[in-house]
């Protein structure tokens, strides 16, 4: 995201839709373990968030900005595309390390994804790395790996740990790349349209994955299908569009660095719902990795009023 000045004095109702947003995006990890406690597939609750998602913004987007999605190049929906299969890997890869790996180590893992951003465009798209945002990267990839490789006798919520970390990296991996080809495209298309196409070839590629592997749509509770509509409606729906109405008068640095409140909240909330217990040093390196992904924003916010 770029930051831009507020365009007004941000009113109380600003700061209530940012809290409001911060809670239902700590709700996904949520909904995610009910989904599956209830034995949904994790490629097919990716496919339902992302699915549902588009469905409901189809009619709006048709509705408001058919002249926009006209004026798409080949060219463009080729970036779409990539930019909505990446999209699909961070949720098939992190929903999926929640079988393996606790709340706390899945979504502290995945939030480093500012960190694997700014590196992606250091390396592919030559930005200026300055020093705030080196250090950064340093302190977040301490934290990750406290968090990734926990000792002995830790956090074993899952079967695997160890997988289930990797696969939580591989998401956080796979949004940033999301966010690094989408920017030549977000910075033509609206809002609105730009979502609805990344979103749909994302779910166009997760359900192409969950034909292929013969998995079931039907033949789960009603429990099961409640979670996974309350997903796409609460985090994606409501979640993202508070923190895009926040940015009418927040800069973008705080915004992202609200929405950093993410691993505590669904940490706590699944303390209390799930029984899971973490152990300092993971409690230690989670707020490490939020430290770097803290300082990386300000830093970047630094670098933009530098220049």
């Amino acid at each position: 995201m770029i930051d831009a000045a507020p365009q007004a004095k941000a009113p109380l109702q600003a700061y209530l839709i940012i809290g409001v947003g911060i809670l239902a995006i700590s709700l996904a990890s949520i909904f995610i373990k009910f989904a599956q406690q209830e034995q949904v597939p994790s490629l097919l609750i990716a496919a339902a968030r992302m699915t549902i998602a588009t469905l409901i913004l189809t009619p709006f987007t048709l509705q408001r900005h058919w002249a926009d999605l006209q004026t798409i190049t080949r060219s463009e929906f080729g970036f779409a595309a990539l930019s909505g299969l990446f999209l699909a890997i961070h949720f098939a890869t992190w929903i999926l390390s929640f079988e393996y790996t606790s709340v706390l180590v899945s979504v502290a893992l995945v939030t480093t994804n500012p960190l694997w951003a700014a590196l992606l465009e250091l390396i592919f798209l030559r930005t200026r790395l300055n020093r705030w945002v080196g250090l950064a990267l340093i302190i977040g990839m301490i934290g990750s790996i406290i968090v990734a490789i926990p000792p002995t006798g830790a956090l074993t919520f899952g079967n695997n740990p160890l997988i289930g970390s990797l696969l939580a990296l591989t998401g956080a991996i796979a949004v940033a790349v999301y966010f690094v080809i989408g920017r030549k495209l977000r910075a033509r298309l609206p809002l609105l349209p730009y979502i609805w196409l990344v979103y749909g070839f994302a779910a166009l590629f997760l359900i192409i994955v969950v034909i292929a592997q013969g998995l079931p749509i039907v033949g789960y509770s009603p429990t099961a299908y409640l979670a996974l509509l309350a997903m796409a409606l609460v985090p994606q729906l409501i979640g993202h569009s508070s923190f895009n109405y926040a940015l009418k008068f927040f800069p973008a640095s705080y915004v992202g660095v609200a929405g950093q409140m993410e691993p505590v909240l669904s940490s706590i909330m699944a303390l209390f719902i799930f029984r899971e217990v973490p152990l300092p040093v993971q409690v230690i390196g989670g707020f490490i990795i939020l430290a770097g992904v803290i300082l990386a924003s300000l830093g970047q916010t630094k670098s933009g009023q530098n220049t």
